[in-house]
């Protein structure tokens, strides 16, 4: 199949694949703790039959004990050609406040060319792209072709070397495309060359047995919320670095993004400084950044004037590609425990079932890597460029462990607009074809056509 018969294939499966993705989104496929796990199940269903109606053969569930199932799929090449391994996730994070979406955040909505919904960028339309990519081969692509679709990535690490080392041979490749990244901006083709790895904690600070009251005991004795912001503020030096020690951290070498940039796509407040030293892309991509995700203890509704005794914080830090995500959570943990001020009583749990991925760097000299360059400068009609990602992609380092020699690519649909894991998440469709058409174009480019 020629190059011009690709394009036209790509294009004319988009109204299929849009009404795949609404399929999709439709289902609240979260996979944390307290959500209903049969929702995760219907979406790994509903991913086999589109990955099956595109022409993988062989599609199953991978069940994973304790865990979430995901998707796998096949089909065989010529016996000479080179295996590629199709990645994506089906599960999604948690919709978040449902008042500050502009749209039921699983009732998907076409707007301008962009889909709105939980999972339309994160990653549902990596599916989408993967199975329009081989429907626009007619189910015959030229090389052997493996799909993956994993159902727990957003929520939990634990069963992963079960997904990946467990079905060693059933994934085993030459090639895995991850499509679980984006592009630094619409319209801009962008290869992913790093990914920061992440772990974190729960600290918990308690300093009275029980609720007492703040008149008559206040002034003395702090109370939990104080002692726990003032460990916090320790994480951080007036200047906003991470002072946690020992954390890995080099110049970004390539691409620089731009103060204006991270402004205009963040939405942070005018008066808002940016935190930290380096350049935003040492800061974004190649060194540690700590974040608190949670914090537990009495609402401002229901209060009262009381000390509060005890109070948690999640605590989140990812790490530059290279560091060792479980020594760094270690770290962290006896850093926190350190900080404790006037004496708090401070523990801090980590480990089963938190986070702990590492980063990864691409190695960007191998064939795949200028196969899938030619691929997306054709789809997309412009030039493709590599960025770093700030985020994390567990399954990535384990696939280059367990695999060694694959060669890895990182890409995908999303764009500064798309909002992932927050609300109003989007994707703009355009973008999904260019995707699948650069992945059809990749997989003959890969073959020698």
């Amino acid at each position: 199949m020629n190059s011009r018969s690709l394009h036209e294939a790509a294009r004319g499966l988009m109204p299929q694949a849009t009404r795949d993705l609404e399929r999709l989104v439709r289902i609240p496929s979260m996979g944390y703790a307290g959500y209903d796990p049969a929702n995760v199940r219907a979406s790994a269903e509903a991913t086999r039959e589109i990955l099956a109606a595109a022409g993988f053969r062989e599609t199953r569930l991978l069940e994973l004990a304790g865990g979430h199932p995901a998707v796998y799929g096949e089909i065989r090449g010529p016996e000479d050609a080179p295996t590629v391994l199709l990645y994506a996730h089906h599960d999604v994070q948690p919709e978040g406040p449902v008042d500050e979406w502009d749209t039921p955040p699983f009732e998907p909505v076409v707007k301008d060319g962009r889909m709105y919904g939980r999972g339309t960028s994160d990653d549902k339309c990596g599916i989408v792209a993967h199975a329009t990519a081989v429907g626009a081969w007619e189910g015959r692509p030229p090389v052997t072709v493996k799909v993956v679709v994993e159902g727990e990535e957003e929520c939990s690490t634990e069963h992963l070397p079960d997904l990946v080392q467990g079905n060693a041979d059933l994934l085993r490749a030459d090639v895995a495309v991850i499509g679980d990244s984006g592009n630094y901006r619409n319209g801009v083709p962008t290869i992913t060359t790093s990914i920061r790895g992440i772990t974190d904690c729960v600290v918990e600070v308690r300093v009275l047995d029980q609720a007492q009251h703040s008149g008559s005991f206040g002034g003395p004795i702090p109370d939990a919320y104080i002692a726990l912001s003032r460990l916090l503020s320790k994480l951080h030096d007036d200047q906003g670095n991470v002072v946690i020690p020992g954390l890995r951290r080099f110049p970004w070498e390539g691409m620089q993004v731009t103060e204006e940039e991270l402004r205009e796509e963040s939405g942070v407040r005018d008066p808002v400084q940016l935190i930290g030293s380096g350049s935003i892309s040492d800061r974004l991509w190649s060194g540690p950044a700590v974040s608190v995700l949670g914090i537990d203890g009495p609402r401002i509704a229901g209060s009262s004037n009381q000390l509060v005794p005890v109070a948690r914080a999640r605590v989140s830090l990812r790490l530059a590609p290279g560091d060792d995500p479980l020594a760094a959570q270690g770290t962290l943990k006896g850093f926190l425990r350190d900080a404790a001020p006037w004496g708090v009583e401070v523990s801090v749990s980590g480990g089963d079932g938190f986070e702990a991925g590492h980063g990864y760097m691409v190695d960007t000299d191998n064939a795949a890597y200028v196969a899938a360059r030619r691929a997306m400068t054709e789809a997309w009609s412009a030039d493709t460029i590599d960025a770093g990602s700030g985020g994390s992609i567990p399954l990535v380092p384990m696939l280059a462990e367990t695999f060694p020699g694959i060669a890895i690519l990182m890409w995908g649909a999303s764009d500064e607009r798309s909002f992932a894991h927050s609300v109003n998440e989007s994707v703009d469709l355009g973008e999904v074809e260019r995707l699948a058409l650069a992945e059809a174009l990749f997989l003959g480019n890969l073959a020698g056509g």
